[in-house]
C-alpha cells in the first residue's frame, strides 16, 4: 500500500509527508521506547541494587542473628555455669554452716554439762567452806573457852606459887636472921677472945 501511495503523481507529496509523519511518530515512538527501555533499565538496576543490598543486608542480619543467638547461647552457658556453680558453693557453704551450727551446738550442750557440773562442785564446795568455817568457829570458840580456863588455873597457880614463895622467902630470911645475928655474935665473942673490938673493924 506504501508502495502504490509513492507511484501515483498526485499523492507523492502527501506520502512523503505522511511518510515523514510516519517516521517520525515512528523516531518518536522508538525513542520513547528507548527512553522508557532505559528507564526500566535504571529502574531493573536500581531494583537489582536494592535486591543485591536487601539480600546483603538479610545475610548480615542473618549473620549477626546467628552471631547474637551464639553469644545468647554462650551468655545462657556462663549463666548456667555461674548458677551451677553459685548453687554449689551455696550447698557447700550451707553444708559447712550446718556442720559448724552442729559443732557448736555439742560444744554449747557440752560446755553446759560442765558448767552445772562446776556449778554442783562449787556448791559442795562453799557447803563445805560453811562446814569448815562453822567447825572452825566452833573449835575456836572451845579453844578460847580452854584457853580462858587455863589462863584462870595458871593465874591461881601463879599466886598460889608466888604466895608459896613469898611464905618460904620469909621462913628462910627468919633463918637467915637468926643464924646471921648468931654468927654475929659468934664473931664478936671471937674477937673479944683475941683482945679485938668488933666494931674497929
Amino acid at each position: 500500500m506504501l508502495n502504490a501511495a509513492l507511484n501515483s503523481p498526485l499523492n507523492t507529496k502527501d506520502a512523503l509527508t505522511c511518510l515523514t509523519k510516519s517516521e517520525n511518530e515512528l523516531e518518536a515512538k522508538y525513542r520513547h521506547s528507548i527512553l522508557d527501555v532505559a528507564i526500566l533499565q535504571d529502574h531493573i538496576a536500581l531494583q537489582r541494587e536494592s535486591v543485591i543490598k536487601t539480600q546483603s543486608d538479610r545475610i548480615d542480619l542473618r549473620r549477626r542473628m546467628r552471631d547474637a543467638e551464639q553469644k545468647l547461647q554462650h551468655e545462657r552457658q556462663d549463666h548456667r555455669d555461674v548458677n551451677c556453680d553459685l548453687s554449689r558453693q551455696y550447698k557447700t557453704m550451707q553444708a559447712e554452716l550446718t556442720s559448724k551450727v552442729e559443732r557448736l551446738e555439742k560444744e554449747v550442750s557440752k560446755l553446759k554439762e560442765e558448767l552445772a557440773l562446776c556449778q554442783e562442785e562449787l556448791r559442795k564446795e562453799r557447803r563445805q567452806h560453811e562446814q569448815l568455817e562453822k567447825e572452825k568457829d566452833s573449835t575456836v570458840a572451845v579453844l578460847q573457852h580452854k584457853l580462858d580456863n587455863m589462863d584462870a588455873d595458871y593465874e591461881k597457880i601463879l599466886h598460889d606459887t608466888l604466895d608459896s614463895l613469898t611464905s618460904q622467902l620469909s621462913v628462910a630470911r627468919q633463918g637467915w636472921e637468926d643464924k646471921s645475928t648468931t654468927l654475929h655474935q659468934n664473931y664478936k665473942e671471937l674477937l673479944s677472945e683475941f683482945g679485938l673490938n668488933a666494931l674497929d673493924i
